[in-house]
């Protein structure tokens, strides 16, 4: 999201520092409308997203006996969403406030958090694409330590963009994330369609699909759904923002964008909630079990009492 310290490029010339004279908000009076729109979406991510995201990690954790083999990508997604769901109280403070520049480096580090999380959906879309088109070769790779080290590798990508971005002085940086989006949401795009293909194959000799099948297909047309929507409209917006004016892309287009893209820290993991079946604790178990064995007692005893009568 470099484009986004576009706003107060009065802050960096000739790599001095100055304090401008005007708000984001104050620059972009002319059309309130859209920030108002992007910090919206930047509420709800702290509202929904926080609390969705903290729920995420806890059932992951607390279900590891049965997880998938993407949850661990699902996990650091998570931690990674709740990082950034923290920064609208200092974005709000500072987009309408505030004309100082510290708060730049804070944001721009937590915008290169965000601009790298489509690499944990490319990770977690592979591993199901692998799951789905290679299950032989997905098989063999199950029990291998490589998606630890696959994680460990996506959050060292990250850290390092999320720190040169926090520079702020590197030219043309901005190029480096608008590659990275169009090469992730390529990515993203051909692993879940060839997953939709392959599933929507029924059997030989059957004409409907299998309902473990179904149930799969429909999770992975609302996942392409969801990275068309989040993520698509920077992808269509930004390799063409030199047709766009200055004024016009800063205070228009790139809130409009990062705004659907941002909402993603909180449609993703409801998504991922609203696909798990509620599960009770452990002592909630062992109570309900024992209530229906002497429920079925009782009904065992009446039986035989009505029979004998």
């Amino acid at each position: 999201m470099e484009m986004r310290n576009d706003t107060n490029n009065s802050l960096f010339l000739n790599g001095n520092v100055s304090v401008p004279e005007k708000t984001v908000y104050e620059t972009c009076s002319h059309m309130p409308e859209i920030i108002l729109f992007y910090l919206g979406m930047q509420i709800i991510n702290m509202f929904m997203g926080i609390p969705a995201n903290l729920m995420v990690l806890w059932l992951i954790r607390s279900n590891r006996s049965d997880s998938s083999t993407s949850d661990i990508f699902i996990w650091h997604l998570a931690v990674l969403d709740t990082f950034f769901c923290l920064i609208p109280p200092l974005e709000l403070a500072n987009l309408l406030y505030l004309t100082t520049s510290s708060t730049w480096y804070v944001l721009r580090f937590f915008y290169g958090i965000k601009d790298s999380s489509p690499l944990f959906l490319a990770c977690i879309c592979m591993d199901r694409y692998m799951a789905v088109r290679h299950p032989i070769v997905f098989s063999n790779l199950k029990d291998r330590s490589h998606r630890p080290v696959c994680a460990s590798v996506m959050w060292l990508i990250t850290l390092v963009y999320a720190a040169l971005k926090c520079v702020g002085t590197i030219p043309n940086f901005n190029k480096v994330f608008t590659v990275m989006i169009l090469a992730t949401f390529a990515f993203m795009l051909f692993c879940n369609v060839s997953i939709l293909l392959a599933l929507g194959q029924s059997g030989p000799g059957r004409d409907d699909m299998h309902p473990v099948k179904k149930r799969a297909f429909k999770m992975v047309l609302i996942i392409l759904a969801i990275i068309i929507f989040n993520y698509f409209p920077p992808v269509a917006l930004f390799p063409f923002q030199a047709y766009f004016s200055p004024d016009v892309f800063k205070c228009y287009i790139h809130y409009i964008a990062f705004g659907f893209m941002d909402i993603s820290s909180s449609i993703q993991p409801v998504l991922y909630l609203s696909n798990k079946k509620p599960q009770c604790p452990a002592w909630c178990c062992k109570c309900c079990n024992t209530k229906d064995t002497e429920m079925g007692k009782t009904t065992e005893s009446s039986t035989v009492i009505t029979t004998n009568g």
